[in-house]
């Protein structure tokens, strides 16, 4: 028998079959995206921002009150209850907060080509239990794909490049009502860090930090660099992936859930950590 001759194939087949399954992929970065029914709930890489990470870099919620939720309850499928329950975020927000992350690493992975993939049994994740169909969430990473290539580049490239700021840097022109969150990020943008450095270090998304970072270079702001210096110091934003595993940095393009590479022979691969959010 022929096996799935992509992971979009397989999210699809177990999908249908309504399993309960962790689908791993590795390469780089490689990930976990977990199911629940069919559905899937989560989706955990190293390229991109987990839930956990999210609330914690954007100070929603302390590293204290997380590692007390955490040690009331060992749980991660139900951390989210203990969260609400001690008033520390509101349920409608959290389950905002874990689509958006389950989108955001589903595009992560869309971004290289994996190496193998395989199905193992259901691992805990931090989830909402609000689950997605295999086909809605292919279909909105490629259009997030779509969105950001153009003549200057692909999401790929764009999401590998290191940023900096232009020498005539400025945030006069752009409106107001925008104005902060750009001033964040081209802040951060000092020529060490790339989009997913960015993310990691802001708590937010990777593909809303790469929308921004494409408004800030249209309007002349910032640059992109291809290839850094071999001078310089390698990428070295904080992750926040738990203790289960860890995965590479994402340094080369693709499509993995939409690239046609059939796998060869299926190697383990550690599980890392971590209504969908309006589309912009």
């Amino acid at each position: 028998m022929t096996g799935p001759r992509n992971v979009s194939s397989l999210l699809t087949s177990v999908g249908e079959q309504k399993r309960d399954c962790t689908v791993l992929v590795s390469g780089t970065p490689g990930g976990a995206i977990h199911l629940r029914g069919g559905l899937v709930v989560a989706v955990e890489t190293p390229g991109a921002p987990t839930v956990e990470g999210l609330l914690l870099r954007s100070g929603r919620i302390s590293e204290e009150a997380w590692a007390a939720a955490r040690a009331a309850e060992p749980s991660y499928d139900r951390l989210g209850e203990v969260l609400t329950r001690r008033g520390l975020i509101g349920t409608g927000e959290f389950e905002v907060v874990c689509a958006a992350a389950l989108f955001d690493g589903a595009f992560a992975l869309s971004l290289t080509t994996p190496e193998s993939w395989e199905v193992a049994e259901a691992t805990l994740v931090v989830q909402s239990g609000r689950g997605v169909g295999p086909e809605r969430l292919i279909r909105e990473s490629s259009r997030r794909l779509a969105l950001l290539s153009d003549e200057h580049g692909s999401a790929a490239e764009r999401a590998r490049s290191r940023i900096h700021r232009t020498s005539s840097a400025h945030l006069t022109d752009v409106p107001r009502a925008r104005s902060a969150r750009l001033r964040e990020v081209l802040a951060h943008a000092d020529g060490r860090r790339t989009s997913r450095d960015l993310a990691f270090a802001l708590g937010r998304g990777l593909y809303p930090v790469l929308l921004d970072l494409k408004d800030l270079e249209d309007g002349g702001h910032v640059e992109r660099e291809t290839r850094a210096p071999a001078t310089k110091r390698p990428s070295t934003a904080p992750r926040s992936i738990p203790p289960r595993g860890t995965a590479p940095d994402p340094s080369t393009a693709g499509d993995s859930l939409l690239s046609r590479r059939v796998p060869g022979r299926n190697t383990p691969h550690p599980t890392p950590n971590n209504t969908p959010p309006a589309p912009r």
